[in-house]
């Protein structure tokens, strides 16, 4: 193959590929309905051509069909009146309309069933258009259903190919950190919370022992005092009737009494 014929294949194989990328479906096909009307309203003229002429040749003939007859009613009048060359006159001219009657009805007939014919591709052709219709709607129906698909898969196509299912899969995974890191903070200052009370706790214990402590210690020493025996029992008895009394050790006495009661 020579260089200018693969040109040529090379330029027509693009031109083609661009005629086929810019035919749109329905443009396409509305063009096509379009072409048909004119050719329908183009039809429609020339049907009509076709019956004005079959009617004008059916009067013509009509015409000489009648003129047939009346020029044989001349000649049976000139024969009733005895004049036999004046009938043959007559039926001379009649016998010349009856030979264009005759050519008249055979053009007629003819033209009648062109005419016949004409009118039935015409209805044939409107049927067409109407059928046309109808195959344009769904044509165009599936052509929009095919061109929504594509552009979805596109779309599809396009959102695994920037991998954006990966950010949400990222976030997530930061969300849920997020999430575990507040779960911890709570569980740290609950922690804390506790420990404060138990500290809390261990310190009024201990606060406790320390005053039972000196509790013991007081009555140890108001125990041991200069007389024969002990001054106040173990117990909380009052202290005992030859001992002096101290105001102040008697409302202490009294207090821890109160809180031995509670």
């Amino acid at each position: 193959m020579g260089l200018f014929d693969r040109i040529g294949n090379l330029f027509r194989s693009n031109v083609n590929h661009m005629i086929s990328e810019a035919e749109d479906p329905e443009k396409m096909l509305n063009q096509a309905i379009i072409d048909m009307k004119k050719q329908l309203v183009d039809a429609k003229k020339q049907v009509a051509v076709a019956i004005a002429d079959e009617k004008r040749l059916r009067k013509q003939y009509d015409a000489e069909a009648q003129k047939t007859t009346d020029w044989e009613k001349k000649a049976m009048l000139a024969l009733r009146a005895g004049d036999e060359n004046l009938a043959r006159a007559a039926l001379e001219r009649k016998k010349q309309h009856e030979t264009i009657a005759e050519e008249l009805k055979g053009q007629w007939e003819k033209q009648n069933a062109a005419s016949t014919q004409l009118k039935g591709a015409l209805r044939n052709l409107d049927s067409k258009i109407d059928e046309a219709k109808r195959k344009r709607n769904l044509l165009i129906s599936r052509a929009k259903r095919a061109e929504a698909q594509r552009t979805i898969n596109n779309t599809l196509q396009g959102i695994n190919a920037t991998s954006a299912f990966d950010t949400f899969d990222r976030m997530s995974q930061k969300v849920d950190a997020l999430e575990a890191e507040a779960e911890a903070t709570y569980e740290l200052t609950a922690a804390g919370q506790d420990a404060d009370l138990d500290s809390q706790f261990k310190a009024l214990a201990a606060s406790s022992g320390v005053d039972d402590d000196l509790a013991a210690l007081k009555a140890k020493m108001l125990g041991t005092g200069s007389g024969d025996g002990p001054k106040q029992l173990a117990g909380g008895d009052a202290p005992a009737a030859d001992a002096p009394s101290d105001p102040v050790d008697d409302e202490l006495a009294a207090l821890k009494a109160k809180l031995g009661g509670a």
